[in-house]
């Protein structure tokens, strides 16, 4: 697959991605405040969450996964495996919908030959990690930017896998030519 036809699927999938988020993430906020005037948080949530499987889906059929039905089904499933694993040790809902969403799209993206599920672990991990802190350092403000966090660490941990399998750039040197007369 092209970098071109990857970073395609990804971006589509984090466009995808993004309103869901972001309405979880308002009725999230909605959840924990105190005002009684606030809509009810179930919709707002129920919407985020009906949005995640069209990501996978996305993902897996435009980066053309060879069984990308099985794939979305395993997306889902570790999506909320590990989703709800993060969430309870982090102790906030943002990073385990990172967490969540980084491994499924681990799992809908097409992975050629170099590259690594490992890699892609490791991904999810700093995507993960990276929210974490940010989310207890800067605040409200890292939340905004997060949506992007989890599938462009894949692309990236893909991107890292390809060259490390290239090998180190070779250099060339020019051969020596006949002696030049100069004047």
């Amino acid at each position: 697959m092209s970098p071109e036809r990857k970073w395609r699927a990804i971006t589509i999938a984090t466009l995808v991605f993004a309103p869901g988020y972001w309405a979880m993430l308002a009725g999230l906020v909605a959840l924990a405040s105190d005002d009684t005037d606030t809509e009810p948080p179930a919709a707002a949530i129920a919407f985020g969450l009906a949005l995640i499987p069209f990501v996978f889906i996305t993902l897996a059929f435009l980066s053309e996964h060879p069984r990308a039905p099985m794939a979305v089904v395993r997306s889902m499933g570790l999506a909320l495996l590990v989703g709800v694993v993060v969430s309870a040790f982090a102790g906030d809902a943002v990073t385990g919908v990172i967490a969540g969403v980084g491994a499924g799209g681990a799992c809908s993206l097409r992975r050629d030959d170099p590259q690594t599920t490992r890699a892609r672990a490791w991904a999810v991990v700093i995507a993960a990690a990276y929210t974490f802190v940010l989310v207890r350092t800067i605040g409200a403000p890292a939340l905004v930017p997060a949506v992007a966090f989890p599938l462009t660490a894949l692309g990236i941990a893909d991107h890292v896998s390809e060259r490390r399998a290239a090998g180190p750039p070779v250099e060339t040197t020019p051969e020596p030519g006949p002696p030049s007369r100069s004047r």
